[in-house]
């Protein structure tokens, strides 16, 4: 069974910066895709930066810029730099991978999500 865990979360002032991190159980190279969604209170989960097995990034607009996704393969870690957080950042980040087995079937997995506070 595939395992997610996020770690890095907490408390910022606007303008700061936060490193969140999801160690995977398995080798993250079996992944098609990985990235991290966010949650904030009364709003529907979105896709905040995801990256492709290839290495190809995509970011959505509001913090396009401002966080990069990234991996480390020797630590099976997705890693997500936050910089020149703002209040609207704050949420529940959650990480997220799918893999595509040969049969077609899609595995989606998640984390069990690290809450992020942007507030003075």
């Amino acid at each position: 069974q595939v395992h997610l865990v996020e770690s890095g979360g907490g408390l910022v002032q606007p303008g700061g910066s936060l490193r969140l991190s999801c160690a995977s159980s398995i080798n993250i190279s079996d992944f098609n895709v990985m990235g991290w969604y966010r949650q904030a209170p009364g709003k529907e989960r979105e896709s905040v930066a995801r990256m492709t097995h290839g290495g190809r990034t995509s970011y959505a607009d509001s913090v396009r810029g401002r966080f990069t996704v990234s991996r480390d393969n020797a630590k099976n870690l997705i890693i997500l730099q936050m910089s020149n957080l703002k209040a609207e950042d704050t949420a529940v980040y959650y990480c997220n991978a799918y893999q595509v087995e040969f049969s077609g079937k899609l595995n989606d997995y998640w984390g069990q999500g690290t809450q992020v506070t942007v507030s003075s």
